[in-house]
Formats: C-alpha cells, structure tokens, sequence
C-alpha cells in the first residue's frame, strides 16, 4: 500500500516531551516488554488531547524495525475500530522510533488468564470484542483492502479499565484484496509459537484463516485458563492438540479453568467450545468466517446472560405463572421494568431504572378490619390485582404484609397506595391527607401528611422509610384512618428504593484548613465588589493583605447597618443572611435581645425570657420568637450586586424550636406571593418539614433503620431541615434567579403550619441566600 509521510505529521510528538513524560525513560514508568521493546507509561499532550498513554520504543535488536515501525503507523492511522488499540501519536527523532498508544490499563490478556476474578462473562465478553475487531479487518467496510494480522495471540489483546478488548501489534499485518473469497498472500512466516497456522506453517501461503486458526487458541486459551503452551523439560510444549482430543472425545471438562467451570451455564460452553473447535480445524475451507465466530460467541453470550438473570431473578421468576418468556438478560429486565405479578398474582413487582426491586402488596391479601370498623368491601377500582382493592370505610384497617422480593441493603420507603372514595379528591397534585397510622402496638400514632398522585391514577402516602437487611420484610400497620373521617379505596402497600438525594456540604464554620502561600492569588479569590462590599461593614475591618481579607470573607462579618451577614461558602460562593429583624413582620413576633450588642456573634440565652432551656448562637443583635403559631410571612429585598446577577441562588430560613417540643415533625404550606400580580396573587405553593434539632434523622425500632416522612418524593416538598454546625435549623424555602445588578429580587413568603394542633414555639434568627 502506498502512502506519504505528510499524512502522518499531526502524529508527531518531540522526543524531548516523551522523555519528559517517562522521567527519561526511568524503568518507574517500565509497563511491559514484547517483540517491538519496552513500554513504558505516561501523561501527554497528543492528537487526541492530553492523557495517560503507552509508549512503545523500538529497539532494533530484537528483530523489528523500520518496515514494522511505519507499517504500524499506517495500519492503525487508516484502520479505525473501537476494538483496535488507538495510535495516538509517535516520535522519528535522533535515533528513536516510538509509538504512542491509548493506555490499557489492565494489560494484556495472557496476564489475567489464570485469573479467578476473571468471571466467565467478562470472558466472554472479551472474546467477543476481539472478533468483531478481526471481523472489521478481515472485512473493512468501503475499502478493497483486506487486513491480515499474522500475529494473534493474547499477549496482542489489551484491555481498558472497563475490561474492553483492543487487538493491537499490527506491524506484522499484511494486505490482501477483500474482493476474493480466499485472500492469499505468500509471505515469511512469522508469528508466535503455539498461535501459528500450521497451513501456514507449513506453506508459507498467508490467509485470513490462518488469523482465525490464532483466535481458536485464544478461545480456548480463554476456556481453560492458561497459556497454549508450557515449558517443561527445557522445552516448550504445545497445548492445542490435546485440547482438540479433549473436545472431540467429549472430555471438556477436564480442561476447563476449573475455578470458573461453577460459573458457566451449560448451553453457553457448548456453543463457545464448539465455534473454538472450528477455528482449529487443519483445513481452511472447513475454518468459520470472523463474522461467523461473532454471531457464535453473542450466541453464547446470550446463553450465559439467560442463566445469570434466571439465577439473579429465581425468587421471582418461580412464583410467576404461566412462566416468563424471555431469550436474554436485558429481555427479562425489560419485562420487569414494566411490573409483572408474582406469588400467585398476589403481589406485584417491578425493576426501577437502578436495577432495584421495588414491590406492591395487593391490599386483598393484607388488610384486616379492626373492631370498630364496617366490614371491608372489594371493589375492582382500576386495580392491577386480579381481585381488585379495598374499600376501608373511614380508612381504618389493619395491613399485614410481607414483602419478599426486596434489594438488600437499599432504603426503602414503605407507601399506602389508595383512591379517595369522594373521586374530586383524587388528584395528580399533592392533597392533604394528615393520615394516622401505628407502626406497633402500644407505639403512639403517627401522621402522615401529603398525598401524592401517581401515574396510574391512583395517590400514595409515604409511611415512613427503612434500610432493607434481608429480601424479605414482614410488618404489620394499624391504620386510624384520616383526620376527617374519609373512606379509601385501598390497592396496596407499596416498597420502592429511596431516591437518592445529594445534599451540600457543611459550610466551612469559622475555622479553615491552613492554605499554602506559594502560588496562591488572594485577590483572583475574593468576591466581585469585595471594596464596596468592606465598605458597607458595621465593623469595619482595618486595611489589610489580600490573603487576610480572604480569610475575613470566609469567616463572615456583618454588613447593612448589622442587619445582615456576608460570608464565603465553599469554592467561594456568595452567601448571605437578613436578619430576623429585617425580614418579618415585627408585630407577630416577640423579639429577644442579646445583652451585649458590640459583639458580631452572641449567645442567645432563652432561659430567663421564657423558661426555655436552650442557648444558641446568634450573629445579629435580635433574635424572633412566636409560640403556637399558625402563619407568618417573610419580605425580603435580595440585592443581587451581593449574590452575583444573574444567577441560580436559593432561600433558607434559619430557625430552631424550643426544648418544650424535643420531637416536632411539622409540614408547614409555603406561598409565594408575587407582588406583580394584580391584588398580589399567590402565584405557587409547595411545602417544607419543620424538624427541632432533637428530632432524630435516623431511628431504630423498626426493622433496619427508618425515617419518617423525610424523604424528597415530589418536586412540592422544596426542603428538608439540616441542623448546621452552630446549633440552628436550616431549610431551604425558595430557588429563584437574581436579577441584573441594577435591580433588586423582591421575595414574599407566606408560611403556614398544617398540623394545627401541634403547638409549638418557633425561633429564627434569619433568611439566608447562597449562590447555587
């Protein structure tokens, strides 16, 4: 094949830059050897952008050279597959010759034979991406070109991090024309010991059948876990007969990797060893097509998914009748993404986009009436259930369920699922249900809130959550029903996965990590403003080095007339707080007064006000406090000049509760008025949960651990409480964009508390805003 050097110059690289990367060639950076010279391991800049990659430098003596070099460039510059190794660049300076690789992090093949933790379907998988890489050069798409390797074995197959096969050494590949069903090319014979073609050995006539001669070893290599061939007696010692013996008298068993033989299903090892076999076979007309071995490895590919998944899914998969038809792994999981009914269509159960179970109980089979209530009545509301659902008059049963298709070690929230006899009820936004329930008997009630609508047109209320230890769960709930007396139409109890909600981190408090001088721009990491935003300090600091001011931002100081806080978030965020003072309206509140006003921070100390034993610290010189309170709003004018304009930041109300009520778990209603509405409309509503400071995230008298209604189960629940490092509540209200930096964001909140009858005392210190 013809080609020109020019076409090859993006690939250059300087020496100098690759002795860098390899500290000069230091045998700390000696990755491997093979026929070409060592390899050696590095990070550069290339055609392909700046990464970790394998160099390959060429040492003459062991036999290759120039012709190899150049050919390798060419080969893998015009050949491109996800299956071959990747050139990334190479070097022809001052005597060297190297080539720059993608770098396969987990070697080559021959070094993970043996390995145990090599499971069968990573096997499998391997084999697979080697033949559809051999398949793409032995059939090149658009070319009239025929690639020839001449040199398969697995020490020529590396693999990535993610197990991924790449064939790679093409320097001793030859061309043949693709247009003629039987490519052959007289050439040298070359290759490796154990791997070569004995046609080819033999004749010297080069086909792309003795290519697939070399991936039968591989195959069975592969199979059996070791090399083609041992070294016994000062001599080598070539495997491959024996194992075609082993095969043709029906004897596989004794050659297989016998660490793995547990592994594989039978149907699988039978289409793998057989398609293996045929490669071996002396003649080449009697030698499958690469395309060909690829349809018979996804074949037993299939076989092994079918029998991993069966096994993986067996508890399911016994109780469902008629039986499951499915021809591959990912089949059953798309079965089970859409739900099936197992135990005798008692329950029914359904794969989440993690793979997790989740799983309904039909209420048919659980609920029993207690003394006080009417007979329960069936009714086929809608039901996925053969039988149908439940009809509680005044919601009062009693469900004993057990579930047993569970994921182990997931959090689970346990969910009623149920329909409002009165239908103007039902709905697909969230309704006020405050439902009481108890988890064990001689337990205190407890209340659930919200109900949700689902997509099958039935609501679901959220019970409480636990940590799953086993696959299956046995509990019993007493239900008292709704606060107003409603009847439900009852379809289940509902376990599904907790999705997973990735809170902020801890603000730095005070006190930061020692930070190095060197190389450190104070100045590039102090806010935008930072000398307008000194100047407005209630105390001022005095001049000083850009790395303390740093650290003063960081600490936070008060700006505003003292009535609000600025501070530094993580990775330098904006923050700030309004005071208690600045953002409600004075008349509702009762204000607490710190006794030393010079301070930037004080302990607010409640004792001596109102008997309440609980001392805080606060950073204004006030503090609001309402006890049994029903509603409040909050107005704030948020400066976008502070937060940065134009950006995504969020509202948080600052508060605790006091110690009358260690274990307050309050829904509260938030409205947002927009105050460009006509008569100031509420324009969204949504809720938060109100938790005091002793109110446990995490409880233990259940099975596992569980919370109670904590968890992020609709965009209308915008927040659930954190308890920050100073001792006060923090929940987040609002997300709002800030406006252009001449213009200012005003905020109306209107926060109402639900559950009335929960008589509380509620104390805030501010409204805080972080940049997002």
């Amino acid at each position: 094949m013809a080609f020109s050097f020019r076409e090859f110059q993006h690939l250059k690289i300087k020496l100098k830059d690759i002795r860098s990367a390899t500290n000069n060639f230091n045998d700390d950076n000696l990755i491997g050897r093979g026929g070409f010279g060592k390899v050696y391991k590095g990070e550069i800049s290339h055609s392909k952008g700046r990464s970790i990659v394998a160099f390959k430098r060429l040492d003459s003596r062991l036999g290759q050279g120039n012709h190899e070099f150049w050919r390798e460039i060419m080969m893998l510059s015009r050949y491109i597959h996800e299956n071959l190794v990747s050139l990334l660049g190479y070097c022809n300076e001052k005597g060297e010759k190297i080539l720059v690789y993608e770098y396969a992090s987990r070697g080559s093949l021959d070094h993970h034979l043996s390995a145990i933790a090599l499971t069968w379907m990573q096997r499998l998988k391997i084999c697979i991406g080697v033949a559809r890489g051999l398949a793409y050069l032995h059939d090149p798409n658009g070319t009239q070109q025929r690639v020839l390797h001449r040199d398969i074995k697995s020490a020529n197959i590396l693999l990535d991090a993610n197990w991924n096969a790449k064939v790679s050494d093409l320097g001793l590949s030859k061309i043949g024309l693709a247009n003629q069903p039987h490519t052959a090319v007289v050439s040298t014979v070359v290759g490796t010991f154990g791997y070569l073609d004995p046609m080819y050995l033999e004749m010297g006539v080069l086909t792309k059948e003795s290519d697939v001669y070399s991936f039968g070893v591989v195959l069975f290599e592969a199979m059996c876990g070791r090399l083609c061939f041992e070294y016994t007696n000062d001599r080598y010692h070539n495997l491959v007969r024996m194992w075609k013996k082993s095969y043709k008298q029906k004897r596989i068993d004794e050659i297989i990797f016998q660490d793995m033989l547990q592994q594989m299903d039978v149907s699988s090892l039978d289409a793998f060893s057989k398609i293996a076999y045929q490669c071996l076979q002396k003649s080449c007309e009697e030698r499958p097509l690469m395309a060909d071995v690829v349809e018979e490895l996804e074949m037993a590919l299939q076989f092994q998914e079918i029998y991993e998944a069966t096994k993986e899914y067996e508890p399911i998969l016994k109780t469902v009748v008629p039986p499951l038809i499915f021809r591959s792994k990912a089949e059953l999981q798309g079965i089970l993404s859409k739900g099936i009914l197992a135990n005798g269509g008692k329950t029914w159960v359904v794969l989440n986009e993690n793979g997790e179970h989740c799983e309904m109980i039909s209420a048919t089979e659980i609920c029993i009436p207690i003394p006080s209530a009417d007979d329960l009545h069936f009714s086929k509301e809608n039901s996925r259930f053969k039988k149908g659902s439940v009809i509680a008059p005044y919601g009062r049963f009693i469900a004993h369920a057990n579930a047993q298709f569970l994921s182990p070690g997931i959090t689970y929230t346990v969910n009623l699922v149920f329909k409002f006899i009165d239908a103007e009820r039902n709905s697909s936004e969230p309704r006020l249900i405050s439902l009481r329930y108890k988890l064990e008997e001689g337990t205190s009630s407890l209340m659930s809130y919200l109900a949700y609508g689902r997509e099958d047109g039935w609501m679901m209320v959220e019970l409480f959550q636990f940590t799953n230890i086993m696959t299956s769960v046995d509990l019993e709930i007493t239900f008292e029903g709704p606060k107003d007396g409603s009847s439900l139409v009852v379809e289940g109890i509902d376990f599904r996965p907790l999705k997973k909600v990735v809170l902020e981190d801890e603000e730095v408090d005070m006190q930061l990590q020692p930070i190095s001088d060197l190389d450190t721009y104070w100045e590039d990491k102090l806010p935008n403003g930072y000398e307008e935003i000194i100047k407005s300090s209630k105390d001022s600091p005095k001049r000083t080095t850009k790395k303390d001011l740093y650290f003063l931002f960081c600490k936070g100081f008060r700006i505003n007339n003292g009535e609000e806080w600025f501070y530094l978030g993580k990775n330098g965020k904006k923050c700030y707080m309004q005071s208690a003072r600045e953002a409600l309206h004075k008349y509702e509140w009762v204000w607490l007064l710190q006794k030393d006003a010079k301070k930037p921070r004080f302990l607010l100390n409640l004792l001596a006000c109102f008997l309440v034993d609980i001392t805080l610290l606060c950073i204004f010189e006030e503090a609001a406090l309402q006890k049994s309170w029903t509603s409040f709003v909050i107005s704030c004018n948020i400066r976008s000049q502070i937060l940065s304009p134009q950006t995504t930041c969020a509202c948080y109300l600052i508060y605790n509760i006091t110690d009358f009520h260690p274990r307050i778990e309050a829904l509260v209603e938030v409205r947002h008025v927009d105050l460009h509405l006509e008569d100031f409309h509420v324009a969204n509503t949504w809720y938060i949960y109100l938790l005091s400071p002793q109110t446990p995230v995490i409880r233990s008298n259940f099975v596992g651990r569980y919370t109670h209604n904590t968890s992020d189960i609709s965009k209308m629940i915008r927040g659930i409480p954190r308890l920050r490092n100073d001792g006060w509540m923090e929940v987040q209200l609002w997300e709002f964009q800030t406006s252009d930096i001449s213009k200012s964001t005003w905020m109306q909140l209107e926060l109402r508390n639900i559950n009335k009858e929960s008589s509380y005392s509620l104390i805030v210190q501010g409204i805080e805003f972080k940049t997002l």
